[in-house]
C-alpha cells in the first residue's frame, strides 16, 4: 500500500512560522516619499480621448513653449487644488485640527475628481477649488489604498467643468515630452515639465501593496502634486502623480506616477461600489523563501505556504489545507501553492499581481503541494462583496 509522507515540523518552527507572516510583511521597502478589466455599467461620462482637446494645436506644427502653453491653458482649469481637514481628540478632550493638501483631476461633468488616497486618507472634511477664492465641498465617493488611488465628488459641481482627458498608458515610450500640474507646496496650478525617464516601474503603496507598471519622471514633483495630472503633449492624462525618490524629501528629479489605465479600470468600480471588487484567495498565507531564511526546514523551495484557510472562500471551495496539529503536538504542514496557471508564486507580490488580472468567477488552475505530491486543483474565483462607506464627508 502507497503511504502519504507528511511533513511535520519542531516546536521552534512551529513558534517561527507563528510570527514569520508578520515579520515578512514588514520588509523593506523602496526609499519612496510618498505625500502623506473590468469597466462597470455607470452612467458617468468619463472621458478617453485619443485626440487632443480643442485649443492643443498639432505639436508637430508649434514650438514646444507653445505646446506647453496650450497645454496648461485647455487642461489646468480641470486640475482641483483638494484641501483637506481632521480632527483628532487627546485623552483630556482637547480637539486638535490636521490639515493638508492635494492636487487632482475632474473626469466628468458630474464633479468626479480622481486623486491619491493618500491624499484624502483619515480627512473629515474636504474642499477644492480651481484656482481663486472660490471653494466647493466635496465628499469621498470610493478609495483603493491598494492602488493608491481614490474618486471625490463636488456636492454642488457648478456649470462648465473643464474635464480632463485620460490617455493611453500601454502606449508610452522613454524619452517623450510629459506635463505636471499641480498644487506643491499650496502653490495652485504650477506646470513642471520633462519626460518620461522610464516605464514599468515597480512602486507600492502605503499599505505595502505592489502598484506595478508605475511611469518614471523628471518633471518636478513635490509634495502638493499627489493626485494631480501628468499629460502628454498632446493634454491627455496618461499617469497620476503619486510618489517621489527623495532622501530628503524634495524632487531631485525621480518622481513616479500611477498609470492612467489602471485608474480606467478602478474608477467605475469606486464610482459605483466605493472601492474597487476583487478575487480572494480567502487564505493566511506566507512565503517559503521566507521561512526559509528564518531557519524553517521545507520540503520545497518555493512557493507560499497555507497557514490557515477562511470558510466560505476560493481557497476553502477547492479544498485547500492550512497547518494542523495532531493528537501528538507535531504540527503538519497542509498545502503550499506552487503555481496559478503556471506560473511561480515566490511570494504575495507575484500573487497580487496575478490576481490584479483576473476577475471574480474566473477559473483558474491551483499548482499545489501536498504530501509529497504536486497537484493541480481546478477552482473558481470568488470575492468579497463590497459594501458603500457609511462616513460621510462634512
Amino acid at each position: 500500500m502507497a503511504t502519504k509522507s507528511v511533513y511535520q515540523m519542531s516546536a521552534r518552527q512551529i513558534i517561527v512560522l507563528a510570527f514569520s507572516s508578520a515579520l515578512i510583511a514588514v520588509g523593506a521597502v523602496a526609499l519612496l516619499y510618498n505625500f502623506g478589466r473590468v469597466w462597470s455599467t455607470d452612467t458617468s461620462p468619463i472621458a478617453f480621448a485619443e485626440t487632443a482637446p480643442l485649443g492643443i494645436s498639432d505639436p508637430a506644427q508649434v514650438s514646444d513653449e507653445q505646446n506647453n502653453i496650450e497645454v496648461y491653458k485647455t487642461i489646468s482649469p480641470g486640475v482641483a487644488f483638494i484641501n483637506t481637514t481632521s480632527y483628532t481628540q487627546d485623552f483630556w478632550g482637547d480637539v486638535s485640527e490636521g490639515k493638508g493638501n492635494g492636487s487632482g483631476s475632474v473626469i466628468d461633468t458630474n464633479g468626479n475628481i480622481v486623486t491619491n488616497y493618500h491624499v484624502i486618507e483619515g480627512a473629515q472634511k474636504l474642499t477644492v477649488s480651481f484656482g481663486g477664492d472660490k471653494t466647493y465641498p466635496a465628499k469621498v465617493i470610493g478609495g483603493d489604498p491598494d492602488t493608491d488611488l481614490a474618486v471625490i465628488r463636488l456636492e454642488n459641481p457648478p456649470a462648465g467643468l473643464t474635464v480632463v482627458p485620460l490617455g493611453d498608458s500601454d502606449r508610452l515610450t522613454v524619452g517623450q515630452k510629459v506635463l505636471a500640474i499641480g498644487n506643491p507646496f499650496g502653490l495652485d496650478r504650477t506646470l513642471t515639465t520633462g519626460v518620461i525617464s522610464g516605464l514599468q516601474r515597480p512602486i507600492r503603496a502605503r499599505n505595502g501593496r505592489p502598484i506595478d507598471a508605475a511611469i518614471q519622471t523628471d518633471a518636478s514633483i513635490n509634495p502638493g502634486n499627489s493626485g494631480g495630472p501628468l499629460l502628454d503633449k498632446y493634454g491627455r492624462m496618461i499617469g497620476i502623480n503619486s510618489q517621489i525618490l527623495s532622501p530628503a524629501g524634495g524632487s531631485v528629479g525621480v518622481g513616479f506616477a500611477v498609470p492612467v489605465n489602471i485608474a480606467k479600470r478602478i474608477i467605475p468600480q469606486l464610482i459605483r461600489y466605493g472601492e474597487v471588487k476583487r478575487p480572494k484567495i480567502g487564505a493566511d498565507l506566507v512565503s517559503v523563501a521566507g521561512l526559509l531564511d528564518q531557519g524553517i526546514r521545507l520540503p520545497v523551495d518555493s512557493g507560499l505556504v497555507v497557514r490557515s484557510v477562511q470558510p466560505g472562500t476560493t481557497a476553502a471551495n477547492a479544498g485547500l489545507k492550512g497547518v494542523s496539529q495532531d493528537m501528538s503536538g507535531n504540527v503538519r504542514l497542509g498545502d503550499v501553492i506552487m503555481t496559478i496557471d503556471g506560473e511561480k508564486m515566490n511570494d504575495m507580490d507575484d500573487l497580487y499581481r496575478y490576481l490584479d488580472k483576473k476577475q471574480i468567477g474566473d477559473t483558474i488552475q491551483l499548482g499545489v503541494y501536498r504530501a509529497g505530491q504536486t497537484t493541480t486543483i481546478p477552482v473558481k474565483l470568488l470575492g468579497t462583496q463590497p459594501t458603500r462607506p457609511t462616513r460621510r464627508i462634512q
